[in-house]
């Protein structure tokens, strides 16, 4: 098992007032170290992706201009109109100081990540400070610059794998579905709130891929107030039978803990309940499927203190094979459902299942 972490991480910082704060994930690391658990996995420091390792997924000229901005330098009109076109005028992604060091060093973190579950160095491999999954090949997006998601998953992909992508965030992963919708080789499958002027607004049933990879892009949408028990039931109806059908040889997880009630930028009502269960699946799959071989990376959360560290604990505890440690401490809490949601959640997750089912031409 590895843990790919370092203080440095914390230069990806957007400001004090925005809703991506670094020191989650200290907070998370802090946490697995003082229920024990990082002294069953090796600590090994990210390093930053190079300009052809980010190419994998990303435009050169995209890569330029967030080297520039981070180093503010003096840009043209055009230039200026590029840096907007880029994302980068809106309030979701202020360019920042040492941006392009910073985003590439999650990258490179996670590649680290995948490298030693390629090279047989660990079984499992877990990067807190990735799955920045919204920004596309020329544009940041939804607080990320660089898609370290996508980007392990292509270098995994040029190494021979057929790689499995599972998206759990409560937005949808709509930048690494967008990087390899073409692809056949690489299956991508979001679990996430989809309801009315909820970002991104994408991750409907019917993106199932282009062309070859047709089959390959997999959405299941969960309406606002969905808790533990529908939630759950989505990912077992729909996550271990598409990774048995697609038969990858590596498994990359984006693990985003935005699903959390506490959490402030979205509307499900899930729990810290779900974390040891979907971490178990998750542990079980990859042994199952992929010889062991699991990169897990962070993703949203937005309840800083009070969520991400427990939630990042408790799937970590279960990367590790040791849940006792983490559940005995931290004991996961639960929330009722919401009385007036409950007669219309059910239905909504069960029809999502089916339109899924139907995208896919997928008979259970």
């Amino acid at each position: 098992m590895a843990l790919v972490y370092d203080e440095s991480y914390l230069a990806y910082n957007h400001g004090a007032l925005h809703p991506l704060q670094p020191r989650r994930v200290k907070l998370a690391v802090e946490l697995i170290r003082q229920t024990g658990l990082a002294r069953f996995a090796d600590l090994l420091p990210p390093r930053q992706a190079t300009d052809a390792e980010l190419g994998l997924v990303h435009g050169q000229a995209y890569i330029d201009l967030v080297r520039r901005l981070g180093h503010g330098e003096e840009l043209t009109r055009p230039e200026l109109y590029q840096a907007a076109a880029a994302g980068f005028a809106s309030d979701d992604n202020p360019v920042f100081e040492q941006m392009h060091e910073a985003s590439a060093l999650i990258a490179g973190g996670s590649i680290v990540a995948g490298e030693a579950v390629h090279e047989g160095r660990a079984e499992h491999a877990f990067n807190p400070a990735g799955g920045l999954h919204h920004a596309m090949r020329e544009m940041a997006s939804g607080f990320c610059v660089y898609n370290d998601v996508a980007v392990v998953a292509a270098w995994l992909r040029e190494r021979g794998h057929r790689v499995a992508v599972v998206d759990i965030d409560v937005h949808h992963g709509d930048g690494t579905q967008a990087t390899f919708y073409s692809d056949p080789d690489v299956l991508t499958i979001s679990l996430h709130q989809l309801s009315r002027g909820f970002f991104p607004g994408t991750g409907h049933p019917d993106e199932v891929g282009a062309g070859e990879a047709a089959g390959t892009s997999a959405n299941l949408a969960f309406p606002p107030f969905t808790w533990d028990e529908p939630w759950l039931r989505g990912f077992d109806e729909v996550v271990p039978a598409l990774l048995r059908r697609f038969r990858p040889t590596i498994l990359v997880t984006q693990c985003g803990c935005d699903t959390h009630l506490l959490d402030p930028l979205a509307n499900l009502r899930c729990s810290t309940r779900i974390w040891p269960v979907v971490g178990r699946r998750f542990h079980d799959l990859a042994h199952e499927l992929c010889e062991g071989r699991w990169v897990a990376l962070g993703g949203g959360g937005y309840a800083v203190e009070e969520v991400v560290p427990r939630a990042w604990t408790l799937l970590f505890a279960e990367m590790v094979g040791h849940p006792e440690l983490a559940t005995a401490q931290l004991d996961p809490e639960s929330y009722p459902p919401l009385p007036e949601a409950e007669e219309r959640v059910w239905p909504a997750v069960e029809h999502s299942i089916r339109a899924l089912r139907t995208a896919l031409d997928w008979r259970a």
